[in-house]
């Protein structure tokens, strides 16, 4: 999982828009795609120049540009540039520390998500995504991670299934939120199985390592809540503002989104208390642990106090003691030690100490 606050030394003293990268290198190569669209047709091309993308922008059709990789500031810089965007919009594309909102500029609207998804190990990944809204298109930015939850979108595009063909910018841009609220479901899931093992391992065998996971998934769990929450309130802004670019049967749509958002705070929430209750069952099964060892040599210090009493009586070396010479005494001393034994360990076990 991703730090929870990045480095922002480098942006000390720096004025207002000023463009900086903040976040981890994702991605060598800059990737550009664009997919142009109406009704009846369906153009999809890759550049390798931002400059490729400015013929699209007085276009009637839906245009979606998606940039993936975010430390070539000089793209950035040039795209905003030709679509007008605010310097200080730029200043937060480019900070990958940015909490989930929006932010109206009456000619566009800015957006920024989180995007989860499951990785090739067992934590999750995450990246910042932020849309751009306007009349016509929508221009998403992606940190460079390979892989994304848009595959569905492209396809239904290239394909005209379904209503986002014949729907405007504004549908696009619920496609692209909707894809990403729906993936924290699997994102979720994942975490519930490995919760559910966790509870087994706890209650077969807890051993340091699952501590240590127990810490781990709720640093994640810290982590999804912090992109959730805030996303509520994007959501709801998006179904019930004012903005003329969002169209009234796209803002039903959004209600559902946010319908979503609000079952998977529930389900964040829901993992939080069970990982807390695990982390009080793994103290409280290890507690049990010494208390079973303690009591067990517990029981073997009381068995051998009185037989070490015996023994030390009938091991000092006085000439006169009472059945030191007695031929029998030896045998009889061992009989009487371990009947002192039997019994004390057949009153344990009826007093279930045992």
């Amino acid at each position: 999982m991703t730090k929870l606050m990045k480095k922002r030394s480098r942006k000390s003293g720096l004025p207002p828009g000023t463009l900086v990268h903040i976040g981890e290198k994702k991605t060598e190569e800059i990737k550009i795609t664009v997919m142009d669209y109406d009704e009846t047709s369906c153009r999809e091309e890759q550049f390798t120049s931002i400059e490729a993308c400015f013929v699209f922008k007085d276009k009637p059709s839906v245009t979606w540009i998606n940039v993936e990789g975010l430390h070539n500031i000089e793209n950035i810089q040039k795209l905003g540039d030709c679509y007008g965007f605010h310097p200080l919009v730029l200043e937060d594309i480019l900070n990958t520390d940015q909490r989930p909102k929006i932010e109206d500029f009456d000619a566009y609207l800015y957006i920024v998500l989180k995007m989860l998804h499951n990785g090739k190990s067992p934590q999750t990944v995450t990246e910042q995504i932020s849309l751009i809204l306007g009349p016509n298109y929508v221009i998403s930015f992606q940190e460079g991670i390979e892989g994304d939850v848009f595959n569905s979108i492209r396809e239904r595009i290239r394909t005209g299934k379904g209503r986002i063909r014949t729907q405007g910018a504004d549908y696009l841009a619920y496609s692209l939120i909707d894809a990403i609220v729906d993936n924290y479901f699997v994102v979720i899931e994942k975490m519930g199985e490995r919760i559910e093992d966790l509870e087994d391992e706890l209650i077969k065998s807890p051993v340091a390592e699952t501590l240590q996971e127990i810490h781990d998934l709720k640093r994640e769990m810290i982590f999804l809540r912090k992109a959730v929450w805030p996303l509520r309130e994007v959501i709801s802004s998006l179904g019930r503002g004012e903005s003329p670019l969002i169209k009234d049967p796209t803002r039903i749509y959004l209600r559902d989104v946010y319908d979503h958002t609000i079952q998977v705070i529930d389900a964040i929430e829901t993992s939080r208390d069970m990982l807390s209750g695990m982390l009080d069952i793994y103290l409280s099964s290890m507690s049990h642990k010494m208390n079973e060892v303690v009591k067990f040599l517990t029981i073997i210090g009381t068995i051998f106090i009185p037989l070490t009493f015996l023994a030390g009586v009938y091991g000092m070396n006085f000439e006169h003691m009472p059945e030191l010479k007695w031929r029998w005494g030896y045998f009889v001393l061992w009989a009487v030690m371990s009947g002192m034994a039997v019994f004390m360990l057949l009153y344990f076990k009826k007093k279930k100490w045992l």
